[in-house]
């Protein structure tokens, strides 16, 4: 092998290396050529059509509206942060797409304008570009800007609609189940729970879409079964716990389950490839703490949902949860030499 290396020659020798030359860049990394940011983003697109169709179906243009300012603003701010770094452009792979559709299904239909658009400046240039650019950054970029607006604009995101015959209208002017739950121990019936004709944030009121566009995306491995099996488990051994506790409860472990944004935050946000551990066994842990810190903050804080505020905090969690997980090498450990 040495002898036929050799004898090349010096041209021959140096295209050979520069063939076989090692990329290295950020984590997370990901295995063939044709399973590009692109592709995974066009996934995530498709998983969240029905969860679109959904809260098109129940809200209407209250829908369509929060969607178009959330990702025509997700849009702009991407295309001028990225000109702003003398960068190519790079709205091409659809993430800024992505990213403002989960912020608009993150919040209510009736929140003004300037909510949707703060919050993608929010999401796209804090959670984003502050740490480098799509794949640098720490905490997921949509929960990033919808904690913004939570904390700035309290009173906005919580203004009912206004009071009309209109079913849609109807749905916007109720108290949210969690929060009717909550303030008055008012129970809401799971068939409302799982098709989604109650009010809340535009994604998080159809159970059925979200396990829908959740399973095909684990089934395209876009998305890792792990964190949204163990997010789930968790939330369900946790509230199965409560109800067994409480049996005279008329709120059940599917309430848990099918209310709020527990299954949208388990499929579609915490399953962000960023801003999640690396390894399996990292992936579980991050689902638990994920589904245990939802439940946490639902019965114990005056807070009547957790999703966002739970994702946020295994965000931070999640570089000491790599160093924990790190796989042994086959062999084991390789000793330093004195």
């Amino acid at each position: 092998m040495a002898e036929e290396t050799a004898k090349q020659p010096p041209v021959a020798a140096a295209s050979s290396a520069a063939s076989q030359a090692v990329s290295v860049a950020p984590g997370p990394h990901v295995f063939g050529g044709s399973f590009t940011t692109r592709r995974m983003m066009l996934d995530v697109l498709i998983g969240l059509a029905p969860v679109l169709a959904a809260s098109i179906w129940i809200f209407r243009l209250y829908a369509v509206k929060q969607m178009a300012i959330c990702v025509v603003s997700c849009l702009l701010f991407e295309a001028l942060l990225t000109a702003a770094r003398r960068r190519p452009c790079s709205v091409g792979d659809f993430s800024a797409v992505v990213t403002g559709l989960i912020l608009a299904l993150s919040l209510p239909g009736t929140a003004p304008w300037y909510v949707g658009v703060l919050g993608s400046a929010a999401a796209i240039g804090i959670g984003k570009f502050l740490f480098g650019g799509l794949g640098h950054n720490i905490f997921n970029p949509a929960m990033l800007g919808r904690a913004f607006v939570m904390l700035a604009f309290t009173t906005a995101l919580a203004a009912p609609g206004y009071r009309d015959e209109n079913a849609t209208l109807k749905i916007i002017t109720q108290a949210t189940p969690m929060t009717a739950y909550q303030v008055e121990q008012k129970v809401a019936g799971l068939s409302d729970l799982f098709w989604g004709t109650t009010n809340g944030s535009l994604g998080e009121t159809s159970a059925m879409a979200c396990l829908i566009g959740g399973l095909y995306l684990c089934l395209r491995r876009t998305a890792s079964w792990e964190i949204p099996a163990a997010t789930i488990l968790t939330a369900a051994a946790i509230g199965g716990a409560i109800q067994l506790a409480s049996p005279d409860s008329q709120w059940t472990v599917f309430h848990d389950l099918c209310g709020g944004a527990l299954l949208l935050g388990a499929f579609f946000i915490a399953t962000d490839p960023v801003t999640s551990p690396l390894t399996p066994r990292g992936k579980v842990l991050f689902g638990i703490g994920i589904g245990a810190l939802v439940m946490i903050m639902r019965r114990l804080s005056s807070y009547p949902e957790g999703v966002m505020f739970s994702v946020l905090i295994m965000n931070a969690f999640t570089p000491l949860i790599n160093r924990w997980t790190i796989p042994r090498p086959v062999g084991g450990r390789v000793r330093a030499t004195p």
